[in-house]
């Protein structure tokens, strides 16, 4: 139930009020951190329970029905102790718990939310709270507003300003500490063993669901709690699709199978693609576009450095692609003018990086004043560049058609070189031919 020692939410929690308080009077704010509701799949039937990021990076809690809030002392609301519900749901840490195991000053069950919040904000002119997300919980807030104000004539004060509190807890999220590199990289293992596996194992005949299912067996047996996203197995024309989820077709053999898999450790992501042929080795156009996105790719993870930015990044990887293509006689004209026109979209119509961290696309400013970001040590991003022509894209030739390639890895920005958290998985040729089942 709890895979951290809990000094270090507290260390968090610590670096986090200092941050508030530099910005204002050290005890005029108070900063309220709302469970993830529980969504209903259907009937009576829940979605599996999944805490929101911000909550357990600053308490490392994971049960629903909770709100933690953050003044120079911490409070945590939680469900009670209940018996007869533990009988059915599971264990809860209650009051008792959350003093003793996460490091609450105060603790109370969730039900004195409305009574003990307006206490909270008495003379708090700050409020640190993310509205619109959660609409019941801002009803709460609002409430517990009125009900401070309204002691106005007792010389009590109220929060007058509502704040984000991404403003700066998101900035402390992009910058990953050992602890967070360490849960990071444990995912990006698991992750790397169940893409080995799915090369080894995958076979012509077989269905995307299977090697779904084989991914996803192996991200539990090796200790992962979920996956950080649907997987995405997609082959043949299919690959071609950016966000393909059905996962129900048949796999032929010589056609190309995209896997975008990562798994989720103790709340921190892996985010991988690998394409690979089925059964067979590449044929001359799918390894000359495999080798021509993976050539993107090594020159996007080289820019991946400090004072970069994610837009040289990119203009990289288009750079490399726009030049192969022409080469490859897929797109014809001068180069640089054919980036101006962005005539590679039609092949390549995404970016090629984001942010990765407790969330597979991860908070954090792509933009500051207006430029794009310079990278710093401790941020972790992916370099994703992909081509992909449609079965029915009629502006090249048949025998380029339906394919589809993306190779993505997971990148730590050090005071040095590239650190790809993910460089165990094969990506080239001769690496994913020894790799295969073929």
């Amino acid at each position: 139930m709890c895979t951290c020692h809990s000094e270090i939410y507290a260390k968090r929690r610590r670096a986090f009020v200092s941050a508030v308080a530099a910005k204002g009077a050290p005890d005029d704010f108070v900063c309220v951190f709302p469970a993830a509701p529980v969504f209903t799949r259907n009937n009576d039937v829940e979605h599996e329970y999944r805490q929101d990021s911000d909550l357990f990076y600053m308490s490392g809690f994971a049960e629903p029905g909770t709100v933690l809030v953050v003044t120079e002392k911490t409070t945590m609301f939680v469900r009670p102790r209940d018996p007869e519900r533990e009988i059915w749901d599971g264990p809860r840490w209650g009051v008792d718990g959350a003093k003793e195991h996460f490091g609450a000053d105060e603790a109370h069950t969730i039900d004195k939310l409305a009574e003990e919040l307006p206490k909270l904000f008495q003379n708090k002119k700050r409020l640190y709270y993310r509205l619109g997300v959660n609409r019941a919980m801002d009803d709460k807030i609002l409430e517990a507003i009125d009900k401070t104000r309204a002691r106005a004539k007792l010389g009590i004060s109220w929060p007058v300003e509502i704040i984000d509190p991404g403003t700066i807890l998101h900035e402390m999220r992009l910058f990953k500490s050992k602890d967070d590199l360490d849960a990071m990289r444990k995912a990006a293992e698991i992750t790397a063993e169940a893409h080995v596996r799915a090369m080894a194992e995958t076979k012509a005949g077989m269905h995307e669901f299977q090697v779904e299912a084989l991914i996803l067996e192996t991200f539990r047996a090796h200790g992962s709690e979920r996956p950080a996203y649907g997987s995405i197995v997609g082959s043949g024309p299919n690959a071609t699709i950016l966000h393909y989820r059905q996962n129900n077709k048949k796999m032929e053999k010589g056609e190309l199978l995209l896997i975008d898999a990562g798994c989720e450790y103790d709340y921190y992501a892996a985010d991988v693609t690998r394409t690979f042929p089925v059964g067979a080795g590449f044929s001359k156009e799918q390894q000359a576009i495999y080798e021509l996105v993976l050539d993107a790719q090594e020159a996007g993870i080289a820019k991946t450095v400090k004072g970069s930015s994610l837009e040289q990044i990119h203009a990289t990887c288009v750079d490399v692609i726009t030049r192969g293509l022409v080469k490859l006689g897929l797109l014809q004209g001068d180069v640089e003018q054919l980036v101006k026109d962005e005539a590679y979209k039609p092949f390549f119509m995404h970016k090629t990086s984001h942010w990765l961290g407790m969330d597979v696309h991860d908070v954090g400013n792509y933009y500051v004043g207006g430029k794009a970001r310079a990278l710093e040590p401790g941020m972790v991003l992916t370099v994703e560049p992909g081509i992909y022509i449609g079965k029915d894209y009629d502006k090249v030739p048949p025998e380029w058609r339906g394919i589809g390639v993306r190779i993505e890895d997971d990148i730590l920005v050090t005071d040095a070189a590239p650190d790809n958290l993910t460089q165990a998985i094969p990506k080239t040729v001769a690496d994913l031919q020894r790799a295969s089942a073929a």
